[in-house]
């Protein structure tokens, strides 16, 4: 089985996937002063043709740190903002139809009340709970994604990850 180190989550180190903003503690272009301060346009998702948006919570229950599922949508992004706890998130450059990056997969440390925006194609799938029992997580997604647009594959053997601390 492959291992892969947690990363934090940077600008810089996640731009090949997407883009994240902390929307608990905002820092950014505001609009206003106290007492009313806007943080506008902090994070952008790109939804396709599909102009409707889905907010689902995932629930993600403390679990073995070992990556075997993975997803990706080829005409939308996702969003996923893990509410109540700190969560790992995994990540692979998006691929040509049927083949899945494994030796390119990294795993990033996503604190609580950060939005991450994924990018049509990359890879990705359920976050794991970090250092706590469960994680509710807001997914935003095109209306019926995981029915219409969703490319779930199973990684068996020497191509699963097991996720390691430094």
């Amino acid at each position: 089985m492959r291992k892969v180190r947690i990363k934090e989550l940077t600008h810089e180190s996640f731009s090949p996937y997407g883009s994240f903003a902390n929307l608990i503690n905002p820092n950014s272009i505001k609009i206003g002063d106290a007492p009313i301060e806007f943080y506008r346009d902090m994070v952008l998702l790109n939804l396709g043709n599909n102009n409707q948006a889905s907010f689902s919570v995932c629930r993600v229950l403390k679990r073995d740190l070992v990556i075997d599922l993975t997803e990706y949508h080829n005409f939308s992004g996702e969003g996923t903002l893990p509410l109540d706890g700190d969560v790992l998130m995994h990540v692979g450059p998006a691929t040509p139809e049927g083949e899945i990056p494994v030796d390119k997969i990294e795993v990033f440390r996503v604190p609580k009340g950060t939005f991450v925006s994924i990018r049509p194609g990359v890879w990705h799938h359920a976050v794991f709970a970090y250092k706590c029992d469960y994680v509710n997580t807001l997914i935003v997604l095109p209306e019926r994604t995981y029915a219409n647009d969703c490319k779930v594959c199973k990684l068996e053997g020497e191509d699963r990850i097991q996720i390691v601390e430094d």
